[in-house]
């Protein structure tokens, strides 16, 4: 059923990722757990052995995977340039922020087993040494040869604690190094930090750098070993009941060992070049002159920056990364475009949020901006890029999300006056939702010229827009009151008069199906988690389970 499909397809990606980590980590938990290379280790560290090996395969295949979602250029190429990328793929493209966070919580989660199960390694390791286990555990821990390449316990003292080798040996500096970065990246990402302490977020991220380093040079330690074919061969289940007879009998050689090839760089190694060129992409980018055409302070604390940059080329609903050095060397900020493709210019719409955006504004304020560089990288694809796709669409902008829709109904606007044959959308649904009326008042212009250009042209039915303001004080709804008899509305200037409180989605959804009953709807959203669950749900209750009837995408903005 079409309902199935659609709810479905977007967890397909979610569905491969965890059945790879499963196998993964049940394979290689066997493959040490049952071994026989890996028998007398095993005797001497039990089980704890196949669960600190198996999180380390699963943790060489997610740090694999971690880095490619925030490669924005290789997903923008993928997204835009490549045929084969369907409208699933292309969601599955848009979520790579949800899927960077999944991919990090299975590392974090990892890391804590791996880290665990090697802590109970190096004390079994201990107290083999000093001999509290039985025999066979002390004569294997006592193996040694001259070249001190063969042995089996990389304790090879009584004297190193678990402590000492933990801080002295390769694995357990960079162990430690490696959890620590996690841990700070991974707490300074929690929501609360990430939209209260940006700067702190974006500094601590770039441990990313430590970490990937300790994690390439930590297998070098090479702490689990395994058994070694020797001539003649040892068989560890024949010889472990005849230690006194070990390198007396034939059947009985020595036990030879030698630690594992590291193998972590191998999985890492192709990501971070795709990384690394990423980094180098975005700096020529930012070496790349940027000219300010126009800057509008709005009053509500609104910055509109109009720019100018040679061969720039943007689709609707794209976004761009902003840097200003004057402000920060290295923090870069995403921000939609809210030009059209049509403009010799792009521009963005940047609300004062944070202390990077208040310092912005307020170089505004001062004429700063005319004199200070600005770097852009970008642009980027979201999903409001395939809002052409439908031939109906409904847009949902929640305050200063509205943005990449200002960007899709300029373009429209544009498509319009030229007369382009290759318009396909039919009809689109706007939906904006704010708490304060100044912030209807950039955007009504632009809704102004619209209603004049569609009745001009006999197609005011294209367009069905509604504002929605759900916060207001008694003076203004005492002002509402008095001119309620006006022609156009007192909020905004439209004819289109402004609603009080929040949508109806059941009635708004039920009106779109009804007024197109064998139509594709895309329903895209620019705002909160909150609204998003409450849409997507709806495409899921109003999609038609008749594939010949009404069908409804949601579509969500992510960076």
């Amino acid at each position: 059923p079409a309902v199935w499909v659609m709810t479905s397809s977007s967890l397909d990606l979610q569905v491969v990722w965890m059945t790879i980590n499963i196998f993964l980590f049940l394979w290689f938990y066997f493959f040490y757990d049952l071994g026989d290379q890996f028998f007398y280790t095993r005797h001497i560290l039990g089980s704890a052995l196949a669960w600190a090996r198996a999180p380390a395969a699963v943790l060489n295949f997610n740090c694999l995977l971690i880095l490619l979602p925030v490669c924005r250029n290789l997903l923008s190429l993928i997204r835009g340039s490549f045929m084969c990328c369907g409208r699933t793929m292309r969601k599955q493209l848009d979520k790579n922020i949800s899927f960077h966070k999944l991919v990090a919580y299975m590392i974090g989660l990892m890391t804590a087993v791996h880290t665990i199960a090697h802590l109970l390694n190096v004390e079994w390791y201990y107290n083999s040494r000093l001999g509290e286990y039985d025999d066979l555990s002390t004569a294997l821990s006592s193996l040694d040869d001259s070249g001190n390449t063969t042995f089996l316990n990389p304790i090879r003292s009584t004297t190193t604690t678990p402590t000492l080798l933990v801080f002295t040996s390769v694995a357990g500096i960079t162990g430690v190094i490696i959890t620590l970065s996690l841990i700070l990246m991974i707490t300074s990402s929690m929501e609360v930090i990430r939209r209260s302490y940006f700067e702190v977020f974006w500094f601590t991220h770039h441990l990313f750098i430590v970490f990937f380093a300790g994690l390439v040079i930590h297998g070098a330690g090479r702490i689990v070993r395994s058994q070694t074919t020797t001539n003649p061969p040892h068989n560890a289940t024949f010889c472990k009941d005849r230690i006194d007879d070990w390198g007396k009998i034939q059947e009985c050689p020595i036990p030879q060992f030698a630690g594992g090839f590291p193998q972590t760089w191998m999985w890492v190694i192709g990501p971070m070049i795709l990384y690394v060129c990423e980094r180098l992409l975005r700096f020529i980018r930012y070496m790349q002159t940027v000219k300010y055409r126009k800057i509008v302070i709005r009053p509500s604390k609104v910055l509109e920056l109009q720019l100018v940059k040679n061969g720039f080329k943007m689709d609707v609903g794209q976004y761009v990364f902003l840097n200003c050095p004057a402000i920060s060397q290295l923090e870069w900020h995403p921000f939609t475009m809210t030009s059209a493709p049509e403009e010799d210019f792009f521009s963005v719409h940047i609300r004062s949020v944070g202390d990077w955006t208040q310092k912005l504004i307020s170089a505004s304020m001062q004429d700063f901006c005319d004199k200070s560089k600005m770097g852009v990288d970008g642009p980027f694809g979201t999903a409001s890029e395939d809002v052409f796709d439908y031939e109906v669409a409904m847009l949902v902008g929640a305050g200063i999300g509205v943005t990449p829709f200002a960007s899709i109904l300029k373009s429209i606007w544009y498509k319009f006056k030229d007369s382009n044959p290759k318009l396909r959308t039919r009809k689109i649904y706007f939906y904006w939702l704010c708490r304060e009326t100044h912030a209807f008042e950039w955007f009504a212009d632009l809704l102004q010229l619209l209603e004049r250009e569609m009745e001009e042209r006999g197609m005011g039915n294209f367009l069905t827009y509604k504002l929605y303001l759900t916060g207001w004080d008694q003076s203004h709804a005492n002002h509402v009151m008095v001119h309620a008899d006006a022609d156009t509305d007192v909020v905004t200037g439209l004819k289109q008069k402004t609603n009080y409180g929040r949508p109806n989605w059941d009635k708004e959804f039920e009106q779109v199906r009804k007024e197109n009953p064998t139509s594709v709807v895309g329903t895209f959203l620019c705002g909160p988690a909150v609204l998003a669950t409450v849409l997507s749900k709806k495409c899921v209750k109003y999609t038609d389970v008749d594939p010949r009837k009404t069908k409804f995408y949601f579509n969500k903005e992510n960076f």
